[in-house]
């Protein structure tokens, strides 16, 4: 039976008995069960109908505790003071309670059933992930288009995603161009263009075009295949708050129903009560002292947390990293793949004059046109002309300074200033950071052109999301030249930057930074590559790029950014501590009511009611899981 089936048929149970207990209970305010021959007996089998219909299970599950010696749980509580309350009939000067009894459990399976909604929610959420899956990958067998299984298909094969369907296996694009919807993985909304030449993740959905994809890599090491194992491993990692609610209840249990034997047998000998008001006391005790609102909302709200940071595209591996999350007040990037996107771009083109921009960078594009250099293949893309191969010729690459081309009968010199030094020609000192290269046509200077790391396009807004979010201390450090660090720090806003570390430096330098911290503060670091990896697994909580990041750096990260957009980082933290707040407003609002209730239900109080015990229980376990529920909303 389905989760759906057994909630509907739950559902429908519990309203059955809500039907016959309300028809019942206006019975026995308009007095007729007093009216009749024997009207307690009557009473009293009346209201055990809705009972047995509703609560039944919750019995069943307390027998099995008791059978297998592991009677402490919430069930055997409400069987305890649920039956307690119909067996008060045996007491002559006690009212009658069959109606409270009843009450309770059905309430207490009203809030069950309110819980598994709850819980089914977070969980489609979260599980909305594992739709993701391929089903199948489309290869080419003698000439025709063949369905098989994503995970036989060898990494270098080529296959055929049609429109609508999931791309299977992550892959480059050989043939078409189309749209694709990487909301699944990313949480992006807006459909990302591709064309030949352009990586693709799988679990991503082909949306206009069809297109051909050479694979990178197996379906086991695939973008899908990890974010399933990521998914599928959350929650098996519970944060501390969590395994400190299960323990509490462990022994709360056993201590709360000690306290209510003790209540019920000692107050008639120490304090002179009736028999029957010590029970009373005792029995509502037992309803308001059960965990429910404890055992239940704190791990939904961790879960709940899980589920809004997966559909910003943020995988975090547990609830446990979650909880480390909320008290991060440093955080250290790497630069190269992390705040910069790991590729060279042109950030400026510097002519002289009276020569015009586009002819220095269309003379430049045609030099470099045979090269696979990344400094070369930057200037080839950011010329927005067509390139024409055939007027290129003679081309020469200078190891170290650069290339000297023929371009239709004229020879063009691209490179750094020794390869203009070279040639006797002289070239201006550019202060800009970056790759300088120089273009010299027929020995006449027309300009340079600076290349460098592109910033993503959300690396300051980053920066300043996290600042407004709190954190103290944001530090760069990275491998690169102490004048590009300084650049790039200064240009985002980072408070600090360290250069030319290799992997060692970093990890040494991040132990540094953890003996700094504040007690109860965490630092994270945010990384890509393989280097990352130890420095990701020393820090408090590792944050990795999952998109272009390496598998080591994934591996050994504890969130994953699956868009690798660095700004998702100040979301994280913001779920994070939304998730913690709401967590201890649950366990301090529930403590303290069932708290007060309590002290209000002892012998030498009194005032307590079976109903406000209801409240205390079924009423509190509502407005918890209603609050926790406010986890699973989420904003961009």
């Amino acid at each position: 039976m389905t989760v759906n089936k057994k909630q509907k048929k739950k559902r429908n149970r519990i309203l059955v008995a809500l039907g016959i207990f309300c028809v019942l209970e206006v019975l026995e305010i308009a007095g007729v069960f007093d009216a009749m021959p024997n009207g307690l007996v009557v009473e009293f089998a009346a209201f055990l109908v809705p009972y047995v219909i509703a609560g039944h299970d919750v019995v069943r599950k307390a027998w099995h505790g008791i059978v297998h010696r592991q009677p402490f749980d919430e069930s055997l509580l409400m069987t305890i003071a649920t039956m307690g309350a119909f067996l008060l009939v045996l007491f002559p000067d006690a009212q009658p309670h069959m109606a409270e009894g009843a009450a309770v459990m059905l309430f207490y399976q009203v809030g069950e059933l309110f819980e598994s909604y709850a819980v089914g929610k977070t969980r489609k959420s979260i599980a909305a992930m594992m739709d993701i899956a391929p089903e199948f990958a489309n290869v080419v067998q003698e000439g025709d288009l063949v369905q098989v299984d994503p995970a036989s298909v060898a990494a270098g094969s080529e296959i055929v995603c049609k429109p609508g369907e999931r791309v299977p296996l992550d892959g480059v694009v050989v043939a078409g161009s189309s749209q694709l919807d990487t909301s699944a993985l990313t949480g992006e909304a807006l459909p990302r263009s591709v064309e030949a030449g352009a990586r693709v993740a799988s679990g991503c959905v082909n949306m206009t075009s069809v297109l051909t994809i050479r694979t990178t890599s197996a379906f086991e090491n695939s973008t899908v295949q990890r974010i399933l194992e990521l998914v599928e491993n959350a929650s098996e990692k519970k944060a501390r708050t969590e395994n400190f609610i299960t323990r509490f209840a462990r022994y709360y249990t056993p201590i709360v129903v000690g306290l209510a034997l003790a209540i019920a047998v000692l107050s008639p000998m120490l304090l002179g009560l009736s028999v029957s008001a010590s029970v009373q006391s005792a029995l509502i005790f037992l309803v308001v002292s059960c965990p429910c609102a404890l055992v239940i909302s704190v791990p939904l709200s961790f879960f709940g947390g899980l589920g809004a940071a997966s559909k910003l595209g943020i995988m975090v591996k547990g609830s446990n990293y979650l909880e480390v999350l909320a008290r991060v007040d440093a955080i250290a990037f790497d630069k190269t793949g992390t705040l910069t996107s790991g590729r060279f771009g042109v950030v400026d083109v510097h002519p002289s004059a009276e020569i015009d921009r586009d002819m220095l960078l269309s003379y430049a594009a045609h030099a470099e046109a045979y090269s696979d250099h990344p400094v070369a293949l930057s200037v080839v893309d950011s010329y927005v002309g067509v390139i024409d191969r055939s007027k290129v010729g003679d081309v020469k690459e200078v190891g170290g300074e650069g290339v000297v081309a023929s371009v239709d009968t004229h020879r063009v010199l691209v490179g750094n200033d020794r390869l203009m030094m070279s040639e006797g020609i002289e070239a201006p000192t550019c202060t800009l950071v970056g790759t300088i290269l120089h273009v010299a046509l027929d020995g006449q200077y027309l300009g340079h052109i600076v290349i460098a790391d592109m910033m993503k396009d959300d690396a300051k807004e980053a920066i300043d999301r996290i600042h407004h979010a709190g954190v103290k201390r944001t530090i760069m450090l990275t491998g690169d030249r102490e004048e590009v660090a300084r650049a790039v720090s200064e240009e985002l806003g980072v408070d600090e930057y360290h250069a030319k570390l290799m992997p060692q430096d970093k990890v040494a330098f991040v132990e540094r930074l953890l003996a700094e911290q504040p007690e109860k503060s965490a630092l994270a670091f945010v990384g890509d590559g393989i280097n990352d990896a130890p420095v990701l697994v020393r820090a408090d909580v590792g944050i990795a790029m999952g998109g272009m990041g390496s598998d080591a750096a994934i591996e050994a990260a504890d969130v994953v950014l699956m868009d690798d957009r660095p700004s998702r980082i100040a979301s994280a933290i913001a779920i994070a501590r939304k998730t913690l707040r709401i967590v201890w407003q649950n366990i301090v609002f529930a403590l303290a009511v069932k708290i007060v209730i309590m002290i209000l239900a002892l012998p030498t109080i009194g005032i307590s009611t079976m109903w406000l015990a209801v409240f205390g229980d079924v009423g509190v376990s509502v407005l918890a899981i209603l609050n926790a529920m406010r986890c699973m909303r989420v904003r961009e």
